[in-house]
C-alpha cells in the first residue's frame, strides 16, 4: 500500500503530453533532469520550466517540417534530455514517436524506417551516421536524417543538419493539440518478430499512462527521490517507469554517462531508485564473488554469515519468519559486511527494479539479505510493459509479484499466462493478423510464458510455450528463426542458439561432413582430431560465416562465442526428436559443460 501521495493522478490526466503540461504547472522550479556536460566536465540540473521553454523550440522546428498529427519520427540516440524533449514535443503535436536503439544495426534500422513510413530521423551523431553508411541512400529516400552532433560525411556526402541548425533560436509556448484523446496512437515500440524482423508495438496514451500510474502506487516513491537513468529509453521499461513514472511522481531523473561508468556514477548521484535488468545486479554479484576468492576464509565465511543473517532478518521484516537471537549480530554484520555493498550503489537507495528477465533467485536472496531492496517485476512491450511486480513490503524473490490494479491475469491453455487491461496495447503495426493471433476474441493477450499463479495472487514464470531466449538486458530473441537463417550456409550441419538470462547469444554447431572436411584442408588441418574442432583459426572462418547469415538480424540478435562438436545429434542418442527436431532441453543438458566453458567470465 502507498503511503506517499502524488500530486498528479490518473483521473487529471488523459495523455501523455497533458501529463507533461501539469508537470510544468505544479512544479516549474523543480529538478527534473541532470546530466553530464562534457564541455565543461560538470554535472548540471534543468528545472521543468526549463524544459518546457526548450520544447516549445523543438514544436517550432517540427512544424517548420510540415509533419502532420499521426506521422511517425523516429530516434535514435543515448538517453539524454534531448530524448525527453524530442518526445514530448512531437506527442503534443500529435505525431507518433517510434524509438530506435541508439547503437542498432543499419539493416535493422533501414526496416524500421520503412515500415514505419517514418517522415523524420532523429539522430545522435557520427557512431549513428557511420552505422548507417551502408542503409543511408535507402533512408534518405523517404526520411529527413537530422543529427544532435556534428557528423564526418564521406568526400561528396551532405552533411546531416544538425541540432543548432534545426532549433529556431526562440520558440513559443509548449503546445498540446485539443484533439489528441486517451486512445489515440502515441507511439510504435518495435521489438523481436518470429520471422527476424521485428514488429512494431502500438500503444496508445491510456496505455502507458495507466501502466506508469499503477506502477508507480505499487512504490513510495516521489517528489525528492533520484532514479539514475541507464537502459535504453527505447526499452520500454526504462521509457514507462524511468521517464513517464518518474514525471508523474515529481522524480529527478539523473542521466548516467555510460554503463562502464556506472559504478563512478553511482557514487557521485547516490540515487535512491535505480532501475534495471539482472545483468547489472549479476555484474556486481560476479565482482563481489571474484572478490571473496582473493580473501581470506575468515572473510569468506564472515560474508555467508551475514547473507544466512541478512536473510533471515529480511524474512522476520516481511512478517513469513518469527524472530531468531541470531538477528542480535545483523548490527556488526551490517557495518562489517553489508554497508559496504550497499555503499557501492550509492548508500541511498531504497527501491531497486529488477526487469525486462529473470533474476535468478539466488542473486535477488543475496541483495535483499545484505538491505538492497531488489524487487522484481515482469511484463511485455505489449502491456506497456509491467504486468506484475512485487513490493517492497511484499516480496517473494522467487516470483514476480502481484499484479498490477488495471490488470487481469489468468492461466489459459498448457498453462499460457493471459493477460487483460488497460496497458494491452492497440495491436501490431501492420499486422492484424499477427494481432488477432496473439489477442483473443475475448480480448485476452497471450503472452507466449507458461506461469502458475498461487493463492495470494503471486505469479512465478516457469517456462515458454515456444522457446524464446530472454537475454539479460531484456531483449527477446527466437532462436528458430537465427537457427534457419544459419543453416543455410553449407558448411552447419546442425545449429542451436542459446543464451537464456546470459548477456549475448552462443551458438553450438554441428558442421557438415564434407565442407568441414574442406576447410580443414585449407587450414592444415585434421578433420577427425578434436583439438581442430577448437582451432582459432577455424572459430574465426565460422564465427564470420555465422555473421554473414545474420546480417539482416537486429543487433542484439547475434552470435558472440560458438562450439563445434564432433558428433551430429541423432535419434538414437537421444538429441533428435522421431521427426528430427532437436530436443533443445537435452542437448542444452549433454553439453552443459561446454557451455559453462563458453560463458565462463562474462
Amino acid at each position: 500500500m502507498r503511503t506517499i501521495p502524488i500530486d498528479i493522478t490518473l483521473g487529471e490526466v488523459e495523455t501523455l503530453p497533458d501529463l507533461f503540461r501539469k508537470r510544468i504547472e505544479r512544479t516549474p522550479e523543480h529538478v527534473a533532469y541532470r546530466y553530464f556536460d562534457k564541455r565543461t566536465q560538470q554535472w548540471l540540473d534543468s528545472s521543468w520550466r526549463e524544459m518546457a521553454e526548450l520544447a516549445g523550440r523543438w514544436q517550432q522546428a517540427l512544424l517548420a517540417e510540415g509533419l502532420e498529427p499521426g506521422e511517425r519520427v523516429g530516434i535514435m540516440m543515448p538517453n539524454c534530455r534531448e530524448w525527453v524533449l524530442f518526445d514530448q514535443a512531437t506527442l503534443g503535436l500529435g505525431l507518433v514517436n517510434v524509438p530506435l536503439f541508439y547503437n542498432d544495426r543499419g539493416g535493422n534500422v533501414a526496416y524500421i524506417v520503412g515500415d514505419a513510413d517514418l517522415r523524420l530521423l532523429f539522430i545522435q551523431g557520427d557512431e549513428q551516421w557511420q552505422s548507417l553508411q551502408p542503409v543511408l541512400e535507402q533512408i534518405q529516400a523517404t526520411t529527413r536524417v537530422i543529427s544532435c552532433q556534428p557528423v564526418r560525411p564521406k568526400p561528396g556526402q551532405a552533411a546531416p543538419q544538425t541540432l543548432a541548425e534545426w532549433l529556431p533560436q526562440q520558440g513559443g509556448s509548449y503546445r498540446l493539440r485539443e484533439d489528441i484523446g486517451p486512445d489515440s496512437l502515441a507511439t510504435v515500440v518495435y521489438t523481436s518478430g518470429t520471422t527476424g524482423h521485428p514488429k512494431g508495438v502500438m500503444l496508445s496514451h491510456r496505455n502507458v499512462l495507466c501502466n506508469a500510474y499503477d506502477s508507480l502506487m505499487t512504490t513510495d516513491v516521489g517528489s525528492g527521490d533520484v532514479m539514475l537513468s541507464f537502459l535504453p529509453l527505447s526499452h520500454m521499461l526504462e521509457r514507462m517507469a524511468g521517464y513517464y513514472l518518474a514525471m508523474m511522481g515529481d522524480i529527478t531523473v539523473a542521466y548516467a554517462r555510460s554503463v562502464p561508468e556506472l559504478p563512478e556514477d553511482l557514487l557521485v548521484i547516490r540515487p535512491t531508485v535505480l532501475i534495471s535488468v539482472p545483468r547489472i545486479y549479476e555484474r556486481i554479484y560476479a565482482r563481489i564473488q571474484e572478490g571473496l576468492q582473493q580473501k581470506p576464509a575468515a572473510v569468506r565465511k564472515l560474508f555467508r554469515l551475514a547473507v544466512d543473517v541478512g536473510w533471515k532478518r529480511f524474512e522476520y521484516l516481511q512478517g513469513r519468519a518469527g524472530w531468531s537471537p541470531a538477528l542480535l549480530l545483523w548490527p556488526l554484520l551490517e557495518r562489517l559486511v553489508a554497508a559496504k555493498v550497499v555503499a557501492r550503489l550509492g548508500g541511498r537507495l531504497h527501491t531497486a527494479i529488477s526487469g525486462g528477465a529473470p533474476l535468478p533467485a539466488d542473486i535477488a536472496r543475496t541483495f535483499l539479505a545484505l538491505g538492497v531492496p531488489v524487487i522484481q517485476g515482469y511484463g511485455l512491450t505489449e502491456t506497456s510493459p509491467v504486468l506484475t511486480v512485487n513490493r517492497v513490503k511484499a516480496n517473494l524473490p522467487e516470483s514476480v509479484g502481484t499484479r498490477l490494479d488495471h490488470v487481469a491475469l489468468k492461466v489459459g491453455n498448457e498453462g499460457e499466462l493471459l493477460a487483460q487491461g488497460e496497458s494491452v496495447m492497440l495491436g501490431f503495426w501492420n499486422r492484424p493478423e499477427e494481432t488477432a493471433r496473439v489477442i483473443d476474441p475475448e480480448g485476452w493477450l497471450h503472452t507466449g510464458d507458461v506461469a502458475r499463479i498461487d493463492e495470494q495472487g503471486y505469479v512465478y514464470i516457469t517456462g515458454r510455450l515456444k522457446d524464446i531466449i530472454v537475454l539479460a538486458n531484456g531483449e527477446k530473441v527466437s532462436p528458430a528463426d537465427m537457427e534457419l537463417a544459419i543453416a543455410l550456409d553449407p558448411l552447419i550441419e546442425q545449429v542451436m542458439v542459446v543464451g537464456e538470462g546470459r548477456a549475448f547469444l552462443s551458438a553450438l554447431i554441428v558442421p557438415a561432413r564434407e565442407p568441414w572436411q574442406r576447410l580443414s584442408a585449407d587450414l592444415g588441418l585434421d578433420p577427425d582430431a578434436a583439438a581442430s574442432y577448437r582451432d582459432e583459426r577455424v572459430l574465426q572462418q565460422v564465427m564470420a560465416r555465422i555473421g554473414a547469415q545474420l546480417r539482416e538480424f537486429p543487433g542484439y540478435a547475434q552470435i558472440r562465442a560458438i562450439t563445434l562438436l564432433q558428433e551430429p545429434w541423432s535419434v538414437e542418442n537421444g538429441l533428435l526428436t522421431p521427426t528430427l527436431k532437436t530436443r533443445r532441453s537435452e542437448v542444452l543438458k549433454h553439453y552443459d559443460d561446454d557451455l559453462q566453458r563458453l560463458y565462463q567470465g562474462h
